[in-house]
């Protein structure tokens, strides 16, 4: 009888810590979902937190120690430093936009014949070259011919385009939450406190790493690369460049992939020597090839002394990123990725300083 009022005692247990666990978890996946939509921006709204923490720290002291002034300064510049150059790349793809929808009404589009060195490139030189010249030739016919491909383009580009106008809006709303977090006072106690639940003694040591990390990759890649599409962009679009806020975009792509801008430095200097004298023209172009080179001076000075992180890693997440979250993803792919990297390594290095201190004794 007895035994039968154990087993009917452990089976109530049971079923009540079944039953809880599973109302936990209904709700643990019930706010995950309501919050999903905002993951990307709430994320990246902690990122910029983490790497602002020092600057705001110093703000913070040379006002007061009046954390909510230091936190506005730093959203107002943030703002200004997003909402400028993003109005500039916008007005100039717009205004290309406008005079290509012009230039195909009017009948004046015209495309230069392509030169010999076209057709001597690797792999796909022959049928650039053929295709380049086709359209050169007969503009007509070629758009008729290749209409169905020419209309998704245009469909992925608009769509393109529209990714990019909510990304920079998603990035205004991160910058807006990342003031909040700094302001809030206590946010650095909580991270080491959620960490110290997951890896237990290594919370603070997982929080510095994740602080590291971030400044390294939001500085050393993210800022150098915004930086030098900056300067590229300022110069095509004072220098009267076609499309000059596309250029810059990709410009902006190939430097978070940390791979040279010179292709559109390249490109800009044919379209100059076409359009104007030798002097200007040369004038412009050293100053794109000189900006499109500041990654060799910027590394070395925002870098700094930060967890540094092999290219294929933030390759990777740059490309993952994108495929999964559009153009935030550039950003926010890099730097999870790295996180990742580096928690890994630390992991595998804490295994390696735990075996070794246990041959030692």
């Amino acid at each position: 009888m007895k035994n039968n009022i154990d087993v009917n005692e452990r089976f109530k247990s049971v079923a009540e810590i079944t039953i809880r666990l599973g109302f936990l978890l209904l709700l643990i996946a019930w706010c995950l979902r309501l919050l999903y939509p905002f993951a990307g921006v709430i994320l990246w709204g902690v990122i910029l937190a983490i790497a602002a923490g020092p600057l705001h720290l110093n703000l913070k002291k040379r006002m007061g120690d009046n954390s909510k002034r230091a936190s506005i300064v730093i959203v107002l510049v943030g703002l200004f430093i997003i909402v400028i150059p993003s109005w500039i790349f916008m007005e100039s793809l717009v205004h290309g936009v406008q005079q290509l929808k012009a230039s195909i009404d009017a009948g004046s589009l015209t495309i230069p014949p392509p030169t010999s060195e076209v057709g001597e490139w690797p792999v796909v030189g022959d049928k650039v070259f053929g295709l380049w010249s086709e359209a050169s030739e007969n503009l007509e016919g070629f758009t008729s011919r290749y209409i169905d491909q020419i209309g998704h383009f245009g469909y992925t580009l608009v769509e393109g385009l529209a990714s990019i106008g909510g990304s920079i809006i998603s990035l205004i709303i991160s910058i807006l939450i990342a003031g909040v977090l700094l302001a809030t006072p206590g946010t650095r106690q909580t991270s080491v406190k959620f960490f110290h639940k997951l890896v237990g003694d290594q919370g603070e040591e997982f929080t510095n790493i994740i602080s590291k990390t971030v400044s390294s990759v939001v500085k050393g890649v993210i800022g150098v690369a915004f930086i030098q599409a900056i300067l590229v962009g300022l110069g095509l679009v004072i220098a009267g460049v076609p499309y000059a806020g596309a250029w810059t975009l990709v410009a902006l792509v190939l430097a978070i992939l940390q791979l040279p801008v010179l292709p559109v430095s390249l490109l800009a200097a044919f379209w100059l020597y076409s359009n104007m004298g030798p002097v200007p023209a040369s004038l412009w172009t050293v100053y794109l090839l000189l900006a499109g080179a500041s990654d060799n001076i910027l590394k070395p000075i925002l870098l700094g002394k930060g967890a540094s992180v092999p290219m294929i890693v933030i390759f990777l997440g740059v490309i993952g990123g994108f495929l999964m979250s559009g153009f935030i993803g550039l950003f926010t792919g890099a730097i999870i990725v790295s996180i990742g990297y580096k928690l890994f390594v630390a992991w595998l290095n804490g295994d390696d300083d735990d075996a070794s201190t246990s041959v030692q004794e």
